[in-house]
């Protein structure tokens, strides 16, 4: 664990327990605005008589949040005023309003204590919501904005995918499709980063991608340019998807005519809870649902995955893209989610990381 040390906190009858890693990634990933090769978690422990659930932070530095600020939010908490994990909404509701923000380190905690919760009544979580998980839809992988060369290798490592996610939004945009292209014809996600600027111009490409099997715009302009983002959604001939201009619960019901659909983040939203709720709500303004993550280990991806029945499309590669896992949780076979039969969020800690 980067020879960190774990830090305790006994409240009462919690004890939370979090830790430091750094998450080592197979490729340098690079996107519109920047690249990296690592990317920084918490892991979280809540104990609760005799039962560790798991959670994680992952904080990708675009978001603002790093490992000392997860940790600063987790010495704050004092759970004591509570006597049961069955006091999920005000254990929840507390955690949100302890300080502003810090929606990963808030993520952290979500997921202890659902992981908890589930391993108490001895049931994965998707059924405890009772979701089918046959009704997951294939997850994507994704490939960053690269040269040709590992673009294509790439692709070839991704063979079993039956979804590619694409990153765009730099001038290389044609040349990374039409180099995909030459090799595959799966369909596409395109994932632009708020990478495009000007609606004229990301109408011209929503039309060129739609001719190249494109399913959806991920994100195409800033999440300022509501108006843009509006006059784009009108006339793409592909539906829009909203990432960064969709962080909560709260944002939802705003974007209705601004995008067709949002992309869920357990990192963005502050864990499974609001995550279902964000899901109900735009199924019910007729909107699609994507339901991605961060680069993240098995543990937080096995918690967005007990989601993924009630959604669109699915974006659950962070795991994948990483060469230092310390969990076994969600598997993908064939390009397909498979939720391990195991209580609550069905993470396990890999043994040589114990």
């Amino acid at each position: 664990m980067d020879k960190a040390v774990w830090q305790s906190k006994r409240m009462g009858k919690f004890t939370l327990r979090f830790i430091p890693y750094t998450l080592e990634m197979k490729h340098v990933f690079t996107v519109a605005s920047f690249s990296r090769t690592t990317t920084p978690v918490v892991i979280t422990e809540l104990i609760y008589d005799g039962v560790t659930g798991y959670g994680e932070a992952s904080m990708p530095p675009y978001l603002g949040e790093s490992q000392e600020s997860v940790l600063h939010f987790l010495n704050q908490i004092d759970l004591s005023g509570f006597s049961t994990p069955w006091e999920t909404e005000e254990i929840l509701h507390y955690i949100d309003q302890l300080m502003p923000k810090n929606t990963a380190a808030k993520a952290a905690v979500d997921i202890a204590l659902h992981d908890l919760i589930g391993k108490l009544l001895a049931q994965p979580f998707y059924k405890i919501w009772g979701l089918n998980p046959s009704l997951i839809p294939p997850t994507s992988f994704t490939i960053g904005i690269d040269t040709a060369e590992v673009i294509r290798q790439k692709v070839a490592e991704a063979e079993q995918y039956k979804v590619l996610k694409v990153k765009l939004g730099l001038e290389t945009d044609k040349m990374i499709i039409e180099t995909i292209r030459s090799v595959s014809d799966v369909p596409l996600c395109a994932d632009v980063n708020q990478g495009w600027k000007n609606k004229e111009e990301a109408l011209e490409m929503s039309h060129w991608l739609s001719e190249r099997n494109v399913l959806f715009l991920e994100q195409p302009m800033p999440k300022e340019q509501i108006d843009d983002m509006a006059w784009l959604t009108e006339r793409s001939p592909i539906p829009t998807i909203a990432d960064e201009g969709c962080q909560r619960y709260s944002d939802v019901r705003g974007l209705l005519g601004v995008y067709t659909g949002i992309n869920i983040k357990l990192m963005k939203c502050t864990g499974m809870r609001e995550a279902k709720k964000m899901a109900e709500l735009a199924r019910a303004l007729d909107m699609k649902v994507m339901l991605g993550c961060m680069t993240e280990t098995s543990c937080a991806i096995s918690a967005a995955a007990q989601l993924a029945p009630l959604v669109d499309w699915a974006d659950l590669d962070g795991a994948l893209l990483i060469a230092n896992d310390i969990f076994d949780g969600m598997q993908v076979r064939d390009g397909r989610c498979h939720l391990p039969d195991r209580p609550g969020i069905g993470a396990k800690r890999l043994p040589k990381n114990t």
